[in-house]
């Protein structure tokens, strides 16, 4: 290769390179764009390295048929072209990740977070490590070749002087050539560093600021790729948290719409009620509602369980109860009725209710009262100060569809006497310690 002229030999490289370059395109298009697009620098890697490397050896074989050239000859420009490859292809696989990554950010597309991860650290340290071999081997080449040659320089002290010169600078230009390749491949790998950290860093901080609109582009298989996937995952329970609330949010306000504004105006009567849930929505209810002859009922019930299924069973019930007010006969007739549509839409759910209603006749100081389950009502004589229960009988509504309810009486009550009707609500009340708030205290 030494008789070689410098013009045939870049002659040849060129022509061979320029074969490459014309085959690249329709190459590329027909095996790496067709990947999905996680895999394609992977292949853009694959594809550029034998790409350059069968020019290479094109190179190589030219210079063998065309000038006779020993195979052995060719070896140092078929490594050389082996280590420029490696560069080169390098370089295309972090432009073709870039592009793939920009391309995401710019539709704001997303993916499932991989499958296999391939770790950005030992593809780090495995490109560190063949980038130092490649130049320690091109480097001992270099000096070994070198000083097989000084040794034929003779020791004329202009011949020593020019000798060391050349392969001085031949050393720079190499290094120089191999520093500027592995700076580009820094560079390069830095740009695709920081479009995958100011991604992820500015969608969290729109999560932070409350804008959930934006997910992460899962772009590529390593740990952004996962952390992206995850941070996606974690936006979109955020999103389904903020809807669940929204729901139990409006919810709430339709549960409090169900509920009387306030007390009506009965003479001989003072009226107050209240409902506060411990969670959003409950199965709590209490009403009052206005009956034949100038009677009040009042009513309070208490489903099974808490949370929206609770409020939407009991808004359920509510319809039923006003229906059936609607040809009120007695409160046991009532009850029962209501039993039957409850236990009807209950079945297989395992939802039950509790209920007390209390019919109040002002006129005649009459209490007519049904228990279904319920905790008794309690009654307060202000002149004895001594408590009464309202209790009495009476199954849970919502588990048997056919039952007879029984209704209870009781005639007059003193002046100032105070009817309590709670739910367990009240009795299960704890404090900071622990304890249970009972009936007693009530």
């Amino acid at each position: 290769m030494a008789e070689l002229p410098p013009v045939s030999l870049g002659v040849h490289i060129f022509a061979a390179y320029a074969v490459a370059l014309c085959l690249r395109r329709p190459l590329e298009n027909h095996w790496v764009m067709v990947a999905d697009e996680v895999s394609q620098p992977k292949r853009q890697f694959v594809f550029d390295f034998l790409l350059g490397l069968a020019a290479g050896l094109l190179a190589a074989a030219l210079n063998v048929m065309v000038h006779g050239f020993p195979p052995l000859t060719t070896l140092s420009l078929v490594y050389g072209v082996l280590i420029y490859s490696f560069f080169i292809a390098l370089d295309m696989s972090l432009a073709r990740e870039r592009a793939i990554i920009l391309n995401a950010l710019a539709q704001h597309t997303t993916q499932a977070p991989p499958q296999r991860l391939y770790s950005m650290t030992r593809r780090f340290t495995l490109v560190a490590v063949a980038t130092a071999l490649c130049v320690s081997v091109v480097n001992l080449s270099v000096i070994a070749r070198d000083m097989s040659w000084m040794t034929t320089v003779g020791t004329d002290p202009g011949a020593i002087r020019d000798a060391i010169l050349s392969v001085t600078y031949e050393v720079l230009f190499i290094m120089a050539v191999l520093l500027g390749l592995a700076i580009n491949l820094i560079v390069s790998y830095s740009r695709n560093l920081k479009l995958l950290f100011e991604n992820e860093t500015g969608v969290l901080e729109r999560v932070t600021n409350g804008d959930l609109s934006r997910l992460v582009p899962v772009a590529t298989r390593d740990e952004f790729g996962l952390i992206a996937g995850h941070t996606n995952t974690m936006i979109e329970g955020l999103r389904h948290r903020i809807e669940l609330i929204t729901a139990l949010k409006l919810a709430e306000e339709v549960q409090h719409t169900l509920l009387p504004a306030g007390p009506p105006r009965v003479p001989g009567l003072d009226l107050s009620g209240a409902s506060i849930y411990c969670n959003e929505t409950g199965g709590d209810y209490y009403d009052y509602v206005i009956l034949p002859e100038g009677r009040l009922g009042i009513v309070v019930a208490d489903v099974s369980g808490h949370g929206i299924d609770a409020a939407l069973f009991m808004a359920s019930a509510r319809a039923f109860l006003l229906s059936g007010i609607q040809d009120f006969k007695s409160p046991s007739l009532l009850v029962r009725e209501v039993n039957r549509y409850v236990t009807r839409d209950s079945a297989g759910t395992g939802r039950f209710m509790s209920m007390f209603f209390l019919e109040i006749e002002p006129a005649a100081k009459t209490l007519r009262w049904v228990r279904a389950g319920h905790e008794p009502a309690v009654v307060y004589n202000t002149v004895s100060a001594s408590f009464r229960e309202l209790g009495g009988e009476g199954m849970a509504m919502g588990v048997v569809h056919d039952v007879e309810y029984r209704e209870y009486t009781q005639q007059g009550w003193e002046p100032g006497s105070v009817v309590v009707i709670g739910t367990d609500g009240i009795t299960e009340t704890r404090n900071t310690a622990g304890e249970f708030f009972g009936s007693k205290r009530v």
